[in-house]
């Protein structure tokens, strides 16, 4: 008899919350622990480059889940430069390094944790544009040991139930996608490596068969790894070029 699959946090779902109705921060950290606990019983797929994937076995979720895990050492990203680029203002930084995000809109800061943002996605035609809205909560975790460990997490947000109807006028129009995304980094073996693990699910919307995002989304989620890492490069090359310069 096969084991049982763990289910989905409730939280984590693709129907989007109202934007007044946001969950609380502990109640995502904590669905969020307990979620990246369960990817390390999913099944190992291949590994693009380093970037190992896995694939949640089915049963209990209508949706396919995938989690994307990889290692660093620290001269190559180390954890505060991770969480410098992952910890705080992510789509800011994210628009730097992937190539479709070409606009980027914090739409309501809801604290210094927690906040939403909508992401333009330009796609190669026939394909229209693609409009990504999250809540996205942030928390770093000191370890008594003075290991450190991050835990972040994004769920898709419907602004059309707002009150304040000024959020949804700052949205781009194009195709709604919608996602969710659990992810950590972790220093291990005395900070010199940092683990980086990211379990998500989701739909770019418009009319692209599931079976055909499904199979693309190993290979997509693995890409993100080594522009993020040539983008850390060039911003530290850039740096030194311009201290030399000086």
């Amino acid at each position: 008899m096969a084991p049982a699959v763990t289910p989905i946090p409730r939280l984590f779902s693709l129907n989007p919350v109202g934007a007044d109705k946001l969950p609380a921060e502990d109640d995502l950290i904590n669905a969020a622990e307990a979620l990246l606990t369960s990817t390390r019983s999913w099944t190992k797929g291949k590994t693009y480059n380093k970037v190992e994937i896995y694939k949640r076995p089915k049963g209990g979720s209508a949706d396919a889940w995938f989690c994307r895990v990889s290692r660093h050492r620290k001269e190559e990203a180390s954890f505060d430069r991770l969480w410098k680029m992952l910890g705080k203002n992510r789509m800011e930084k994210e628009k730097e390094y992937i190539p479709e995000m070409t606009k980027v809109t914090l739409i309501k800061q809801v604290s210094d944790t927690q906040s939403i943002w909508s992401a333009y996605y330009a796609l190669p035609p026939p394909l229209s544009p693609r409009i990504f809205t999250a809540y996205q909560v942030f928390r770093l975790v000191q370890y008594p040991q003075h290991q450190r460990r991050a835990v972040m997490v994004s769920i898709p947000v419907d602004l059309s139930s707002s009150e304040d109807k000024g959020l949804k006028e700052l949205e781009e129009r194009g195709t709604r996608g919608k996602y969710v995304c659990v992810e950590e980094i972790l220093e291990l073996e005395g900070g010199n490596v940092v683990e980086w693990r990211m379990a998500t699910c989701g739909t770019p919307g418009g009319m692209i068969p599931k079976f055909l995002v499904n199979k693309q989304m190993p290979a997509k989620i693995a890409e993100d790894v080594p522009h993020l890492l040539a983008w850390l490069q060039s911003s530290r090359s850039s740096k030194s070029q311009a201290a030399d310069e000086e």
